[in-house]
């Protein structure tokens, strides 16, 4: 399944979020994607699984959901690949399939999943889709698509979102103009959030008050700059700014 908002032929995107899961990226860093869109950047998303063992709903559900979320987030594209949840590699096969997806969009600025985190698939994506963006910059690793020779193509950076546990950023986002947004965004997943018919098993996410967690994790964030919400990063390798006056 794939979202495509507008023709893709030569869609070059601006900031391409990766997760593991889809709502990850909902989850964690919506309102950057939101604020960057309002500032005129092309955004997408990439799915590396379709979450099919999380505890309530079903991959084509999710996918269904993942849908309606990318036309509220207003992206330019979302697309999946099928990973198998929970059992992926950080291997070669793998690799190629981000790289396939990289080099078709050419992203400059990668957003990715946790380093570190509650549940192991995020740390692991983290290092799969670092190493996927170095790789994809190398010639001499060939894809095609379509039957057409790739270039070569390596992100000019990669930050981390922080997900369920907390970290200390190395940066954050102001996204107080986009929670409303991107807490529509969220609860587009509805299989996955409470829901007092559901007869399905209860899990961290379905907790009643899950949601004032979310507003206060980016509360938290925001305090670091004196706004009301933000959204923190992780960055693996220094930031480079043009100016001290980009600094807040």
């Amino acid at each position: 399944m794939k979202f495509y908002n507008g023709s893709v032929a030569n869609l070059k995107l601006d900031i391409l979020a990766i997760g593991i899961h889809p709502d990850d990226v909902e989850l964690s860093c919506a309102g950057t994607l939101l604020k960057e869109k309002a500032a005129g950047k092309k955004t997408g998303i990439l799915d590396l699984t379709h979450g099919e063992l999380g505890t309530r709903g079903s991959g084509p559900l999710r996918l269904e959901e993942a849908a309606a979320s990318a036309k509220i987030l207003n992206l330019d594209v979302r697309e999946h690949l099928a990973f198998k949840d929970g059992f992926f590699q950080n291997d070669e096969k793998h690799q190629r399939e981000i790289i396939s997806v990289l080099r078709k969009y050419q992203p400059d600025i990668i957003l990715a999943n946790a380093i570190a985190d509650r549940h192991p698939d995020h740390g692991r994506a983290a290092k799969l889709i670092t190493d996927a963006c170095f790789y994809s910059g190398l010639r001499r690793i060939e894809t095609e698509m379509d039957g057409v020779a790739q270039e070569a193509w390596r992100p000019k950076a990669i930050y981390h979102y922080i997900q369920d546990r907390f970290m200390v950023p190395d940066f954050v986002v102001d996204v107080t103009s986009f929670v409303d947004q991107k807490m529509e965004s969220i609860k587009a997943f509805k299989s996955q959030f409470f829901n007092p018919e559901s007869n399905e098993p209860e899990s961290p996410l379905t907790m009643p008050n899950f949601f004032e967690y979310i507003e206060g994790r980016m509360r938290e964030m925001g305090r670091y700059i004196f706004v009301d919400y933000a959204e923190g990063f992780k960055v693996s390798r220094p930031a480079g700014v043009e100016s001290l006056s980009h600094l807040l």
